[in-house]
């Protein structure tokens, strides 16, 4: 981050007028729990959310929690790419408390795109988001920043000198920061309404013999204990990173950001695997981040599971998520329960088999259950 770039995250952090809600820190692991309900990323799409929430029994005809003793996990990456993450936020927030009373629990993990909205990384954010935060003071607010950001510039020139301050200028500024882009950032700083309501919250989670992250853990992160983990992220959020994490929002192999899990060959990546179920105790992983399939994808027999839902241009979202049930697991697929207790590449096959059964003719999910099979057919055999 450059040092105009650090200023004017400092700039509006003081111009913060949100106050968050004081929220007390998540746990990080429960027991018998019997319903389970988890939503891979939504990246500002409502709708989804809420026809998701719907389909699992989770929220009534007002919006209001109707889950019970439902446990919801939502695996991160609520913001970019869509114009309504607020929506999204503000509705777990209401549910948070309503499911609590009720015995169920929300839990909204923190993924790489929640960190990076917090940190200013804002090159996924799409123009509905700051929209989203215009409101008719938003002229002024704007103009304000402005004028602020001119006399930084005249105290602190830039190596090309300071820029001459003419329409052109102004113009390619006022693209770069439209109308809400202050609110925006002002609720997204660490002390601001989305920014401390998403650094109370966890990154890794255990509900019974399962573990429920954004992206996975990598070879670098195995010793990291769970707890540890969540606390790092938290600080770094907050502008003090612990040392032993510093880079934990970035890392490549970190909790909001390992890809091996989803995409490195099973046979490679087995004994991490193996080694991370041991460490943690479990007997499957999670995720989201990752998009592999038009549908939930099992991998390793079954031993992780991705929830990130890939939909090409041209085909509607099938708006899949997992349930988990007493330790059974299915699949929602565009309204429709499809079991996925599998524990073989015969299995994970069929079920694609399954799914594909919803699927319309020209779905892109084709392609995943032929590469299956095709896979199946490598696979050797025991003499």
């Amino acid at each position: 981050m450059t040092q105009f770039q650090r200023f004017l995250s400092a700039l509006l952090v003081s111009l913060a007028l949100l106050a968050a809600p004081s929220l007390a820190r998540a746990q990080s692991a429960w027991t018998g729990v019997e319903r389970i309900v988890v939503i891979g990323d939504l990246e500002g799409d409502y709708d989804k959310f809420t026809d998701m929430l719907r389909t699992a029994g989770l929220i009534n005809a007002r919006g209001n929690w109707s889950g019970g003793r439902t446990h919801l996990v939502q695996l991160g990456d609520i913001p970019d790419r869509g114009p309504n993450s607020r929506m999204v936020m503000d509705h777990l927030m209401r549910l948070e408390p309503q499911a609590r009373r009720a015995g169920g629990y929300v839990h909204p993990l923190i993924g790489n795109h929640e960190a990076m909205n917090v940190e200013g990384d804002l090159r996924y954010v799409h123009p509905g988001e700051y929209a989203a935060f215009a409101d008719p003071n938003s002229r002024r607010v704007r103009e304000a920043y402005y004028r602020q950001t001119q006399e930084h510039l005249r105290a602190n020139p830039p190596p090309t000198g300071v820029p001459e301050f003419n329409d052109a200028f102004r113009a390619q500024w006022e693209a770069e920061h439209p109308l809400g882009y202050v609110e925006h950032r002002q609720a997204w700083s660490p002390t601001g309404y989305y920014g401390r309501w998403i650094a109370t919250h966890e990154s890794v989670i255990r509900i019974n013999d399962l573990l429920f992250l954004h992206a996975g853990i990598g070879p670098s992160y195995l010793p990291a204990e769970r707890d540890a983990m969540n606390e790092a992220v938290r600080d770094a959020l907050n502008g003090q990173p612990d040392p032993a994490f510093a880079d934990i929002l970035t890392n490549q192999e970190g909790p909001l950001w390992y890809r091996g899990l989803s995409l490195n060959q099973e046979p490679a990546e087995e004994p991490h695997l193996a080694a991370l179920l041991a460490r943690h105790g479990v007997s499957r992983i999670i995720v989201g981040h990752t998009k592999r399939a038009a549908t939930v994808l099992p991998r390793f027999g079954g031993r992780v599971i991705i929830t990130d839902i890939a939909r090409r241009d041209g085909h509607a979202d099938p708006h899949a998520f997992l349930i988990v049930e007493n330790g059974a697991l299915t699949t929602i697929h565009r309204g429709h329960r499809v079991p996925l207790n599998v524990a073989t590449q015969a299995d994970i096959c069929a079920y694609l088999d399954s799914v594909l059964a919803i699927e319309p003719q020209e779905s892109p999910l084709r392609t995943t259950a032929s590469q299956c099979h095709a896979a199946l057919q490598l696979t050797p055999t025991a003499p």
